[in-house]
């Protein structure tokens, strides 16, 4: 076992301490990739000679130090490639690393949906569900050739290598992505759009806010949304703003027009995410001089809500605070 997946369980408007967090693992190891907006993976291949300890005896030291230094703790797991990595960080839980070892890869996928697989599209999970497919076990067993027939020829034969627990993949050591995501689930099935535009409301002010903690910028606003069906499915639709902004009530007039553009009609919806994406620097952005005062009234009111929220914690100001 020696590569790790950790997922740092960050806290609303902390994301400004993940490159440390990647800094703490690159004591370890160069060999770092950043999985935005909380996760990581790590290959720990010379670490394990370097320290004379095993990649799970690394992570629980991982472990202590993300909570001594920076009081996030975080979830792990460990697997002889990315793919087990992967896999094991889904079953894992909170303080203890779910490890996967080399020769129980085969085994430890056999029983997971097809739809835990990273890569598998819902389009995917459909067919193959269609065809008893449903598991990695039974995807591991079919012939390679039913798979290329039903999925194509290089999917399914990048599927019954996974299946097989075969992992090509490596840990590319990248620098953090430029985006940043939130999203709000429905207990149940929502077909209201009054409570959806609500969603996107505080979607959209919680992203402004995590935008202007880290001094940012966002060009590109992208929403997601995932209906109730099984395998669920989603809509996902992108917007390029007319400035940078990291203006909450910008971000909610992009993300209403994303919305209003689905043409919903009484959708069952369990989730709606937004992302913004193609960050940088606020400080060197530029936008319109506005001599609106509806506009700079907002404006002052979002220093004020981030000030309060610095003090107090992001559940400070409710949702719809800046919109009133």
């Amino acid at each position: 076992m020696t590569i790790l997946c950790v997922r740092f369980q960050l806290p609303p408007l902390r994301e400004v301490a993940f490159p440390e967090l990647l800094g703490l693992l690159e004591e370890f190891t160069p060999v770092v990739e950043a999985l935005p907006p909380d996760g990581a993976l790590a290959d720990l291949r010379g670490a394990e000679r370097y320290f004379g300890r095993s990649a799970v005896e690394l992570a629980s030291v991982i472990r202590v130090r993300a909570l001594a230094r920076y009081g996030v703790d975080c979830v792990i797991g460990a697997g002889p490639g990315p793919l087990a990595a992967r896999m094991a960080l889904r079953a894992a839980r909170p303080g203890a690393t779910c490890a996967v070892p080399e020769g129980e890869v085969l085994e430890f996928l056999a029983e997971k949906p097809v739809t835990a697989l990273p890569g598998v599209g819902t389009a995917t999970a459909r067919t193959l569900c269609e065809y008893g497919l449903d598991t990695l076990g039974r995807v591991a067993a079919a012939p390679l050739s039913t798979l290329q027939r039903l999925v194509g020829a290089k999917t399914g034969r990048d599927l019954h290598e996974k299946a097989n627990g075969i992992d090509r993949g490596r840990v590319v050591p990248n620098a953090v992505s430029q985006s940043l995501a939130t999203e709000r689930p429905f207990p149940l099935d929502e077909l209201d759009p009054d409570r959806h535009r609500r969603a996107l409301l505080s979607a959209a002010e919680e992203l402004g806010a995590r935008l202007r903690a880290l001094e940012k910028v966002c060009r590109t606003l992208t929403l997601t949304v995932r209906y109730a069906d099984l395998p669920r499915s989603a809509t996902t639709r992108s917007r390029t703003l007319k400035e940078p902004t990291a203006h909450s009530a910008a971000l909610t007039r992009t993300a209403y027009g994303l919305y209003e553009a689905l043409g919903l009609q009484r959708a069952r919806v369990r989730a709606i995410a937004l992302r913004a994406e193609a960050l940088g620097p606020a400080e060197q952005a530029s936008y319109q001089l506005t001599f609106d005062p509806v506009d700079e009234k907002v404006r002052r009111v979002e220093e004020v809500a981030d000030r309060v929220r610095a003090k107090f914690g992001p559940g400070a100001v409710k949702p719809g605070t800046l919109a009133a």
